[in-house]
């Protein structure tokens, strides 16, 4: 069996189209589509296009798959809030139909799969406890143990943190699959994962500029501060991001 995982699209349907290209061409068994699928610029055609792979693909709730579900619920409007985070949500929650709220809300926690040589796995968005944790490159042992408290099998596919990494901790293998919509990976691409004999980390190249110019040209709240700047305008490392995020976890509070 070998998985295609696509995780953090955040409404980049450009990106999406032209790893969903890749996928085709290597012909997976199945595609894991990993969480947070439309919080961006194109939530409603992002969200059709995900909803057409039908069986083919399994979805993994995401922390903004569930922002835009309590969004579309309070039926809240951008104005009602000045942090741009909030702002996005509620403006690609008004653009989503109550059948793509629907969708969204069946999204599973975590999935558990079967698959050949490497026994089952174990898929997740933040972490096998959280959609909110973050698990980086360089997360310690200290912290990873209660995130995988509980969990029985060796190899874990996570996302969340928008950077590739493939590495040994704890006795488990941890893979992170990346960020198809807005990587922070040091370059402006699309990334992905496909699990075959071994976890290949794959990049695909598209029209950055022709996507940047769509992506703008919806009207997504500080489209640029919140999607484009860091990860197809400017990309920051994956370095960056792991001393952020393990700053962020050991700051008090």
């Amino acid at each position: 069996m070998r998985v295609a995982a696509l995780y953090d699209i955040h409404g980049n349907l450009p990106a999406l189209e032209a790893v969903l290209a890749e996928v085709d061409a290597e012909n997976p068994d199945l595609i894991v589509v990993g969480g947070d699928v439309a919080f961006g610029p194109m939530p409603s055609d992002t969200t059709d296009r995900l909803r057409a792979l039908d069986d083919s693909a399994r979805f993994i709730m995401g922390n903004t798959d569930r922002a835009l579900i309590e969004a579309f619920d309070l039926r809240a409007t951008p104005t009602d809030t000045d942090d741009p985070l909030d702002r996005g949500a509620y403006w690609a929650a008004q653009r989503l139909s109550q059948s793509q709220r629907d969708f969204m809300a069946g999204f599973a926690p975590r999935l558990e799969l079967d698959i050949e040589g490497y026994g089952s796995v174990h898929f997740c968005h933040g972490s096998p406890r959280s959609d909110e944790d973050s698990i980086t490159a360089r997360t310690g042992d200290d912290r990873l143990r209660p995130m995988l408290a509980g969990v029985e099998q060796s190899t874990v596919v996570c996302g969340h943190t928008h950077h590739q990494f493939d590495r040994h901790a704890l006795g488990k293998r941890l893979v992170n699959a990346g960020s198809v919509g807005m990587p922070y990976q040091g370059e402006a691409a699309a990334f992905w994962l496909l699990l075959e004999a071994t976890p290949t980390l794959r990049r695909t190249d598209y029209d950055i500029a022709a996507a940047v110019t769509a992506l703008r040209a919806t009207g997504f709240p500080a489209v640029d501060e919140v999607i484009l700047n860091k990860s197809l305008l400017h990309p920051i490392s994956p370095e960056a991001v792991w001393r952020f995020s393990e700053r962020r976890a050991a700051a008090p509070g």
